[in-house]
């Protein structure tokens, strides 16, 4: 026992002169007071940065979009910023899952009615007839989205390439609201069969993301971002909603009841240039 206390004595004395001697350097070193960086560059802080972009939608069931587009950010700080996003929708393309509901539609149609087999319910029937000749003329599309939004930067660093490059790095996240023009199949409340248009609204909606830029000058940098918009649209075109139980099957109508809530994606690239081109140093 005495052993034993003679041990921790010890142990209590060596922690006490460290922490003791910790203390003093905090106090009295040479670099009491002192920034954790010196002349550290703020690439950000009192700069404009415009960024052409190019944003490509993920996880699509019936058509991919890409929407190229702009970023305008004014940086507050180093690490806060404002600014505006916005993109359109230039060019959709089908799915292969769009192809393969076309195929089996022209199918059905050509088989007699009652020559369905018994696997088909009632409620797939009256789904396959809100489909159109051609499928993705009445698919839902994205026709553009403007998103006013403020930035964090909470993260910022060198990226080492093969230990011979240094790219100054910083990662960041964004949101605010977003304002999302979208083009859906066309309410029909009566014969609906060949009604197959599209109509034009605008939703309102959450945008919320992360990114990564990669200086690769004094006035320009490379940037990734991952962004959500979740909204509730009709992307198929299709009646399947509405009637009961609970309005959850198909009620022979094309109406808001048809939306369905979707975690839309996307992913961009962008190009950022900065004004002015020479960054700021701290002290």
């Amino acid at each position: 026992m005495r052993r034993f206390i003679t041990v921790l004595s010890v142990l209590l004395g060596v922690f006490a002169s460290t922490r003791a001697t910790a203390q003093e350097i905090q106090l009295t070193g040479p670099l009491a007071g002192a920034p954790a960086v010196r002349q550290l560059r703020l690439h950000r802080q009192g700069r404009v940065e415009i960024a052409p972009t190019v944003s490509f939608t993920l996880l699509d069931e019936y058509q991919r979009t890409i929407l190229p587009g702009g970023r305008l950010t004014y940086n507050l700080t180093d690490w806060l910023a404002i600014g505006v996003w916005g993109a359109f929708g230039a060019v959709k393309i089908p799915t292969g899952l769009t192809g393969h509901i076309q195929d089996i539609t022209v199918e059905r149609r050509a088989t007699e009615p009652n020559d369905y087999p018994d696997n088909i319910s009632i409620n797939n029937l009256r789904t396959m007839g809100s489909i159109g000749p051609q499928f993705k003329d009445q698919l839902g599309r994205t026709d553009f989205i403007v998103s006013p939004q403020v930035t964090l930067i909470p993260f910022r660093g060198k990226l080492a390439i093969f230990q011979k490059i240094f790219v100054d790095t910083d990662a960041y996240v964004f949101g605010g609201p977003a304002i999302v023009g979208v083009s859906e199949r066309e309410s029909c409340e009566s014969d609906c069969a060949d009604a197959y248009g599209r109509a034009s609204r605008t939703a309102i909606a959450p945008t919320f993301g992360l990114g990564f830029n990669f200086y690769l000058a004094k006035f320009l940098a490379l940037g990734l971002e991952w962004r959500g918009i979740p909204y509730s649209w009709n992307t198929g075109g299709f009646d399947t909603r509405g009637a009961n139980p609970d309005g959850r099957f198909p009620d022979n109508k094309i109406n808001d009841q048809d939306r369905e809530f979707k975690f839309n994606q996307l992913l961009s690239v962008n190009l950022g240039f900065y004004v002015p081109t020479k960054p700021k140093n701290s002290d």
